[in-house]
């Protein structure tokens, strides 16, 4: 039988981990300027298109290589790659036309994401502070890009949880339901951040045996708990309320559930799949438990870490090997 927390617990399991420590950054000045790529990419004259392309190459010098490249998949000299964007364009017209009344102003997407980044500028005061461009891209092309000079969105990713287009068999293939719901604009600042994390703390998970990749993603969302401290878990993790309640108040049990049934020390890839891969649930636990458990789980021991260790900075406690984490944590949720 599952357990059930006392109300104000599981009140501050769920509210926003780093909220009540978090420093005073409003002396930390963050400018950020916002371009729009997307209107002009479709404004394009499609009789036309290789002199379009070279005024947009000319237009985004520094955003046009990694668009046509990295988010396209295309060779930018390579003649064939002018009638695959022709028919990008004649094929993704409709949904831009249908998603640039929600985002025609994002003054407040650059706020949240400019105040993450006073953040990011307090714990790492020489890191760059990038601009913020926009795109719409394909469907299967990525929502954030990092580049050196952008962070680079990609509205195709977050046309809202009920937009038709992630419906479509094809797309469900890709996003199923339980990942296009993110796909919304609540979760915007926050997935821009992540790729903050991930360039200043790269995923250093892999080969790893699964503890250790438990602990060393669950450092990851410890960064984002400081670059986000009001930020809702919800929306840092992409569990529903529900499964983040589920989680806390299973805790103790999900954590006996792997200690009894899995080798910590695991290092084979479908046990990595079961408890950090993208899921609509863990496999063996109940369907309201989350997907990505060992992840939470890694989060939870880091946290437990931290604690314990409250004379680290926040990069020591990044720095501490995995393994001496997870045995420095103690971590033993009732």
């Amino acid at each position: 039988m599952m357990k059930y927390l006392a109300p104000i617990v599981l009140f501050l399991l769920l509210s926003c981990s780093g909220g009540k420590d978090k420093p005073d950054v409003s002396n930390i000045k963050v400018d950020m300027k916002v371009e729009r790529f997307e209107p002009a990419f479709f404004k394009l004259d499609t009789n036309n298109i290789a002199s379009g392309l070279a005024g947009l190459r000319n237009a985004y010098p520094h955003f046009f290589p990694t668009f046509m490249q990295d988010i396209l998949q295309l060779n930018p000299i390579d003649p064939a790659s002018l009638g695959i964007v022709k028919q990008i364009i004649g094929s993704y017209a409709s949904f831009y036309d249908s998603i640039a009344p929600k985002y025609g102003d994002i003054e407040w997407l650059r706020k949240d994401i400019a105040e993450g980044m006073q953040y990011v500028k307090y714990y790492y005061p020489q890191y760059r502070v990038p601009n913020i461009i926009t795109f719409v891209g394909t469907l299967d092309a990525p929502g954030v890009v990092l580049t050196n000079e952008y962070l680079a969105i990609g509205l195709q990713q977050f046309a809202g949880k009920n937009f038709g287009g992630y419906q479509i068999p094809e797309v469900q293939q890709l996003y199923p339901t339980y990942i296009s719901r993110r796909f919304d604009k609540e979760y915007m600042a926050a997935n821009a951040i992540k790729a903050i994390v991930d360039d200043i703390y790269p995923d250093r998970a892999t080969g790893k045996p699964l503890v250790e990749q438990m602990v060393e993603q669950g450092k990851q969302w410890y960064l984002l708990d400081h670059f986000l401290p009001d930020a809702p878990d919800s929306v840092k993790t992409g569990f529903t309320t529900k499964q983040l309640q589920w989680a806390a108040e299973n805790e103790g049990n999900v954590w006996g559930y792997l200690v009894k049934n899995e080798n910590l020390y695991s290092i084979e890839p479908s046990v990595m799949q079961t408890y950090l891969g993208e899921a609509p649930y863990t496999q063996g636990m109940p369907e309201s438990s989350p997907g990505n458990i060992g992840q939470w789980l890694g989060w939870r021991i880091v946290q437990e870490f931290a604690q314990k260790n409250p004379e680290l900075t926040v990069q020591q406690v990044l720095q501490t090997a995995p393994r001496a984490v997870f045995e420095g944590a103690k971590y033993k949720p009732k």
